[in-house]
């Protein structure tokens, strides 16, 4: 019985000593929520201490979110059905927000370099694309 469970031990040891470092590397955070139905999400992230976090309460919502840099923030949201989400953040502190409450919205945020923030609220059948290149750029745009 002690000779299974020291075995069951050094394995679980073992597991956790090969998994822990996968599990931390950089610091990252991602969290989802999709309540609907057919919601995709995609994406990457490389770097240090980078965030994302994306709620799609409708159906065929699809948001996309690359970082790659140290400590960028993305959060999309998303409500209604039919919405398009992309972020791709290269760099420093950036922060992008997106949102969309109704149908048909597609934001597009590219930000390349350092504190660039990016807000974007959309009502629905709306369309955004923000570049924001270079340090310390702030882009807010609201459409109903």
């Amino acid at each position: 019985m002690f000779a299974k469970t020291f075995k069951t031990a050094i394995l679980a040891t073992l597991i956790g000593a090969v998994a822990l470092p996968a599990l931390a590397t950089g610091g990252h955070r991602v969290r989802v929520e999709q309540y609907g139905y057919n919601n995709q999400i995609g994406g990457g992230q490389s770097g240090h201490r980078q965030r994302l976090s994306v709620i799609q309460d409708g159906r065929s919502n699809i948001a996309i979110a690359t970082q790659d840099g140290r400590r960028n923030e993305a959060f999309v949201g998303q409500t209604g059905d039919d919405n398009r989400a992309d972020v791709d953040q290269w760099g420093r502190r950036n922060v992008a927000g997106v949102s969309q409450y109704g149908d048909d919205n597609d934001a597009t945020v590219r930000q390349y370099g350092r504190r660039n923030v990016t807000a974007v609220i959309q009502g629905g059948g709306s369309s955004a694309s923000v570049t924001q290149a270079g340090s310390d750029n702030v882009v807010a745009i609201v459409q109903q």
